[in-house]
């Protein structure tokens, strides 16, 4: 059964923002918010980083794409590879 809330424009904006893709919806994405931030088993700091990373979508976006990749078989950056391209 199906529902209708109600949330204010600016909520729905940020809402907006945190979709994966933009036919993601609402309750898809609800979901995936609650089932990252189980407030049981999360302590303050880790659920404010969990907020933070699930609030921009490019990180969220670049996450998705490097499942996929990864799904698919294909090879990231090597440990080594991305120390020395971070100048370690």
């Amino acid at each position: 059964m199906a529902t209708t809330i109600q949330i204010n424009e600016d909520l729905k904006e940020k809402l907006d923002e945190l979709k994966i893709h933009h036919r993601e919806s609402y309750n898809a994405l609800i979901q995936r918010i609650l089932e990252n931030c189980a407030l049981n088993s999360v302590d303050n700091e880790s659920l404010i980083a969990t907020i933070e990373v699930l609030s921009d979508p490019e990180l969220m976006r670049g996450i998705k794409e490097a499942l996929e990749e990864e799904n698919k078989g294909e090879k990231g950056t090597s440990l080594e590879d991305l120390k020395k391209e971070m100048g370690f």
